[in-house]
């Protein structure tokens, strides 16, 4: 079956996330000038956009990864921040940049974050892809934002329902019959 078939309507298609990246990453590096830089992405949702993103900046960078869950597998953010690692990167004395696929809540970002810091991190800067326009009820928002959306569940471009959709390479608002 044709994964393509599932959705409803493209909401941002790949070269409108192409041009948003080429655009977001010269302001990202004239922020993150000094110590040494950290990309960690946020898997598994952030992993298409970091790849992007992380090719666009010429600098000197190590790239890490953290597994860290709040969807469990549903449409909506449960508010629970899970960290499915053991062991945090090595951040102490390095500016991070921590990106994820999707600011919902701020829940994901601000516990990672504080994480980060936790372990040393001199500073630390996020980045989304996607942030839904809604309250998120004094958590944090992101320094760095590709678009603004409504708040609707989105599949594609790392996004994903269930493990599937990951590998759309746009945006797309899913079909509600397959939910």
């Amino acid at each position: 079956m044709n994964v393509h078939e599932d959705i409803a309507r493209v909401l941002i298609d790949e070269d409108v996330i192409r041009f948003r990246i080429d655009e977001m990453a010269p302001e990202i590096i004239n922020s993150l000038e000094g110590a040494p830089i950290v990309v960690v992405a946020l898997l598994k949702g952030a992993l298409v956009f970091t790849a992007d993103l992380f090719r666009r900046l010429p600098v000197r960078l190590d790239v890490e990864c953290i597994n860290v869950a709040s969807y469990h597998g549903g449409t909506e953010s449960s508010g629970e921040v899970q960290f499915l690692d053991k062991k945090l990167p090595d951040v102490a004395g390095k500016n991070v940049l921590l990106v994820d696929d999707i600011l919902d809540t701020g829940r994901t970002l601000q516990a990672v974050s504080e994480a980060m810091l936790g372990q040393g991190a001199s500073m630390v800067r996020t980045c989304v892809l996607l942030a839904k326009d809604k309250e998120r009820d004094g958590m944090q928002e992101a320094d760095y934002v590709g678009f603004s959306i409504d708040d609707e569940f989105v599949v594609g471009y790392g996004l994903d329902y269930k493990g599937k959709y990951r590998n759309l390479p746009y945006v797309g608002v899913l079909d509600p019959s397959v939910i």
